[in-house]
């Protein structure tokens, strides 16, 4: 299950992360603000989001209904230590699907995961994409122009997909890391930059090897 968790206090996030990998085959991005929550949301799929109420750049609410203002479909688990029954509708009405009072147990958190995951939130992802003349398979990570085609590593055509669902936005190599191998990785940044020249290489064939810019000092950029 991939997860997104939003937690400012760092002993807390700490503790969730930890027990979340120890107790079952969860995937977890750790975000501490409002801001980065909302794109992190909005730019990778998560099964479930696990938003804090009270944190800087926008309470969880705030994120949350301005999520769900955008479309926003996937499902969300409200943590507070707000426990009054104004404040639980408070928190169901700007579009969060549950609500966990702080102080809690993991086993609860666990389970009202579960129960979330068995709900279908997931967006059906199109197989093909299109863009600038070249068609993206997610199935077969082949990129083709017209009859000729190129094969992707599942790496490079992850890398390759964040870049294009992000077109025309400059990732920093930190987020690229976050995203495709983890947060708490060991890959070093320069396995982004090599990533990224062996799929120029390969539509260097097309002649597209230009759409994956270098942005200096900063990260890369897909498109114009």
């Amino acid at each position: 299950m991939n997860i997104l968790l939003v937690e400012d206090d760092l002993r807390l996030g700490e503790l969730i992360v930890y027990m979340l990998k120890k107790k079952g085959n969860y995937q977890v991005e750790w975000v501490t603000d409002g801001e980065d929550a909302y794109y992190y949301a909005t730019s990778t799929h998560y099964d479930v989001v696990i938003m804090d109420w009270m944190m800087p750049n926008g309470t969880g609410v705030e994120v949350c209904a301005r999520l769900r203002k955008q479309g926003y479909s996937g499902a969300i688990l409200m943590l507070t230590a707000k426990d009054t029954v104004g404040d639980r509708i408070e928190g169901l009405d700007s579009g969060a699907d549950d609500y966990l009072v702080k102080p809690f147990e993991i086993d609860e958190l666990l389970a009202r995961l579960r129960a979330l995951s068995r709900r279908n939130y997931a967006p059906i992802l199109e197989e093909e994409i299109q863009i600038h003349g070249l068609v993206l398979n997610r199935m077969s990570h082949i990129v083709r122009l017209e009859r000729e085609e190129i094969q992707l590593s599942p790496r490079e055509f992850q890398l390759l997909d964040l870049m294009v669902k992000n077109m025309g936005q400059v990732l920093p190599r930190e987020v690229i890391l976050e995203r495709i191998w983890g947060f708490d990785s060991e890959v070093a940044p320069k396995t982004i930059d090599a990533t990224v020249k062996l799929i120029r290489k390969k539509l260097q064939s097309f002649g597209k090897q230009d759409l994956l810019q270098s942005i200096r000092g900063v990260g890369y950029k897909f498109g114009n």
